[in-house]
């Protein structure tokens, strides 16, 4: 991901790609309902934009302010939502999926500017694992070739690492240079490549802190996905809070969420999941968004920042046990 992607607005950039692509979205419907979405996200950007907080020092105002936002994001997303918008933006054009990952980016903007300028928040390529390809051993002892696997997550709290890599000499032996190679750069065509100067490599990668995953519903086979990423996440930063976030549910009662990895599962509009073309008929009732379940999630990920990661075995030891609860 290049560095000029790195925007958090990710539904207001989404709008602007489709209002300039030069072939699609041509025709007189989509340029008119462009228009129209335009008029209201700038009203809804604006707004939050205005709105301050809440930030890493509790107040008393936190949740209304979190209320209000949860207000400002329900009318964008009900005027979004109408039917002849869902019909000619459809699911692979991430037009309606891309408003709740940027509703958070307004949630957490203020919370994260606390932390310094250098924090992540947003739409993310982060680290997932680490491994070494050289083309054959003789190049391994000038530079390890390592190589980062990165994973696309919705929204990430976290923080860019620049980490650099160089063949050693074994500690057990005298030092000496061995062959280095010629000096030369190699300038990363893609944020998170590689950069190599002689037998240094450097990568910069994202690490996140919070992952919290956006869906529209949740269904068995999604949940299985979410558990194997926060489990891959974790055993890399087991510091790390791993959080499912959709509008709708589509699971039974029996499914027993307490063998899946992830943190915690929050539903929007506490409701089970009804197919798209069900939600428009005039019998269905679409449950509001809950700002209650909005602020329990945004005082679990303050707390989650705010905590001291110090622990250990020698830190349970003291205490009795060894697992932070």
């Amino acid at each position: 991901m290049s560095r000029s992607d790195r925007n958090p607005l990710v539904h207001g950039s989404n709008l602007e790609q489709k209002e300039k692509h030069r072939t699609k979205y041509r025709d007189i419907d989509s340029r008119k309902y462009l228009s129209e979405i335009r008029t209201e996200y700038d009203k809804w950007h604006l707004a939050n934009l205005q709105l301050i907080g809440p930030t890493s020092t509790p107040t008393i105002q936190d949740d209304e302010i979190i209320a209000k936002r949860v207000e400002l994001f329900s009318i964008y997303k009900n005027f979004l939502d109408q039917q002849h918008y869902a019909e000619k933006f459809d699911s692979r054009s991430n037009l309606h999926s891309s408003v709740l990952e940027e509703f958070l980016y307004y949630l957490f903007k203020d919370l994260a500017r606390d932390f310094g300028e250098n924090t992540l928040i947003g739409k993310s390529h982060t680290f997932k694992d680490i491994f070494f390809v050289p083309p054959k051993y003789a190049e391994m002892l000038k530079r390890p070739y390592a190589r980062i696997e990165k994973k696309d997550h919705d929204f990430v709290i976290g923080a860019t690492i620049q980490a650099s890599f160089q063949a050693a000499t074994p500690p057990e032996q005298d030092e000496h240079p061995g062959e280095i190679l010629a000096l030369l750069k190699e300038e990363p065509e893609n944020y998170s490549e590689v950069t190599v100067t002689g037998n240094i490599e450097t990568h910069i990668f994202d690490i996140p802190v919070v992952v919290i995953e956006c869906k529209t519903y949740l269904d068995k086979t999604m949940l299985e996905g979410s558990s194997r990423a926060a489990e891959d996440l974790k055993a890399r930063n087991p510091n790390s809070l791993y959080v499912v976030l959709m509008e709708w549910i589509k699971l039974t009662s029996d499914v027993n969420l307490r063998k899946y990895k992830v943190d915690q599962i929050y539903v929007l509009r506490q409701q089970k999941n009804t197919d798209r073309e069900f939600r428009y008929e005039e019998t269905y009732v679409k449950n509001p968004i809950n700002p209650t379940v909005v602020q329990h999630l945004f005082h679990k990920v303050r707390k989650h920042l705010k905590t001291d990661w110090t622990g250990g075995i020698e830190h349970g030891i003291q205490r009795g046990w060894l697992i932070d609860e």
